[in-house]
């Protein structure tokens, strides 16, 4: 250790934040292994989901909750769950999903709700953008039960804490 290092410089935690902004399958798994790798690097993992990559946490299944006219569309809009997100290319009108998830099986790769499952069971942070949900009139019903909520100020405490900080 020189001189200049503490104890405490040695032993702080390794963070690593990653924004979700995007609601294509192939981003979402991306941002997935990185982040069940780094909880297995022994980081602190946090995955804010905006905007577009909110989809990846909605439940498959419609929840009955009050919505106005502008909500029930973007609702109906957007894909509900980690199953029925398209990819960033070739989605071919669903028929690239579906061919990228039978070659997944075939190499015996997780599915995108397999790590997400991964991530939650490793301690890996989820945490849904309020303000995004209110802009899409999304309610916590509508997501994934045993996750965290929160605005802009939530994922900078956690990635100024961070060593790697990454926008997908």
């Amino acid at each position: 250790m020189s001189s200049l290092q503490t104890s405490t410089d040695v032993t702080k935690n390794k963070g690593t934040t990653i924004v979700l902004f995007s609601g294509d399958m192939d981003k979402a798994i991306a941002a997935f292994i990185i982040a069940n790798g780094a909880a297995a690097y022994d980081h602190d993992v946090t995955i804010f989901f905006t905007f577009w990559g909110l989809n990846a946490l909605r439940k498959e299944e419609a929840v009955p909750v009050k919505k106005g006219f502008l909500e029930k569309m973007f609702g109906w809009m957007m894909p509900r769950g980690a199953k029925r997100l398209g990819l960033s290319r070739m989605n071919f009108a669903g028929a690239g999903p579906k061919m990228i998830k039978h070659v997944m099986k075939k190499h015996n790769v997780l599915t995108l709700p397999q790590f997400i499952e991964l991530a939650r069971e490793q301690g890996v942070k989820l945490v849904a953008c309020t303000m995004t949900m209110d802009l899409l009139g999304l309610q916590q019903d509508e997501l994934l039960d045993g996750i965290e909520y929160g605005g802009v100020g939530a994922y900078l405490g956690d990635a100024s804490e961070g060593n790697v900080n990454l926008f997908i």
